[in-house]
């Protein structure tokens, strides 16, 4: 998960940029954000969406959130569960292109039992010594029943919004740590959560008894798993082992190596990839149809 493995191959994708880290970092959120054409960044009338910072009572806490919307008209709901370097406008530029798809997103702070957000301004933040040993106490508090609490709580908020349409199911999407918490939260409320987008999700099979594809019989989801090429060459059986629990478990998975690295579908990513990010973002699409 953002290794030194994934480092690596970071430092290859901005070199095929003719950029090196610290340049990357120089840009600002902002400045590397610009310029990418992909659905992801379409642009969007401002009046389309709503939006606001919001704060949710969990079973460890309060924590924030951004939440955004269609103006009008209730809508399936969306949890968004955001890579290793948290809430941040990366993050809200997705959720909104997302919400002017027609659904009401919540992106969380998952380090909100350690500080708010924005933890990190941006994945090259993260990215620095200080930023790695920033989010390693923060990161640990992320079990996987404090994110099943957390997820119960965000299902709860969501179905109390008049923009929810609550006669639809919900869906989560997660990026790097937040790929395995989509699976979570299809578990922790398996009535409500009904479709689940992992996007070159970390740990979604380890030899643990919880871990996330154990969970697939838990839950009335279908799944998506869009793995990077490069965690598939560190663990290839992984998309084999993802395929035969969902139909061990009867539920619909569509399980994909894509010709990408870790951390691919995120736009301030070294590895932003913006053609198979894309894709990804249409496959995601095609799963929240069936909400």
């Amino acid at each position: 998960m953002c290794d030194d493995f994934t480092a690596e191959a970071e430092d290859g994708n901005l070199a095929r940029r003719g950029l090196n880290r610290r340049e990357f970092a120089a840009l600002g959120a902002s400045a590397a954000l610009a310029g990418c054409s992909t659905s992801i960044m379409k642009t969007h009338p401002a009046n389309s969406v709503q939006e606001r910072m919001v704060s949710i009572t969990t079973a460890d806490g309060v924590a924030d959130a951004f939440f955004v919307h269609p103006a009008k008209g209730s809508h399936p709901g969306v949890i968004m569960w955001p890579d290793i370097a948290g809430l941040r406008e990366a993050k809200k530029i997705m959720a909104r292109t997302l919400a002017a798809e027609g659904y009401a997103v919540l992106v969380v702070n998952p380090y909100y039992r350690g500080e708010p957000a924005p933890v990190f301004e941006s994945f090259a933040a993260f990215r620095t010594p200080e930023g790695q040993a920033k989010v390693e106490p923060l990161r640990a508090a992320l079990t996987p029943e404090a994110i099943s609490r957390d997820a119960a709580a965000y299902v709860a908020f969501l179905d109390e919004q008049k923009a929810v349409d609550r006669k639809r199911g919900i869906g989560s999407n997660g990026y790097c740590m937040g790929g395995p918490f989509t699976v979570r939260a299809a578990a922790a409320v398996p009535t409500r959560v009904r479709a689940a987008a992992s996007f070159h999700g970390a740990g979604l099979v380890t030899d643990k008894a919880d871990s996330p594809h154990r969970l697939l019989a838990r839950t009335q989801a279908s799944f998506l798993f869009a793995i990077a090429r490069n965690d598939d060459a560190k663990q290839p059986a992984q998309k084999s082992e993802l395929k035969q629990a969902a139909a061990a478990a009867s539920r619909p998975a569509e399980v994909e190596v894509y010709p990408a690295d870790h951390g691919w579908c995120v736009p301030d990513s070294p590895a932003w990839d913006p053609d198979a990010a894309d894709k990804a973002w249409q496959r995601m699409l095609a799963l929240y149809a069936t909400l």
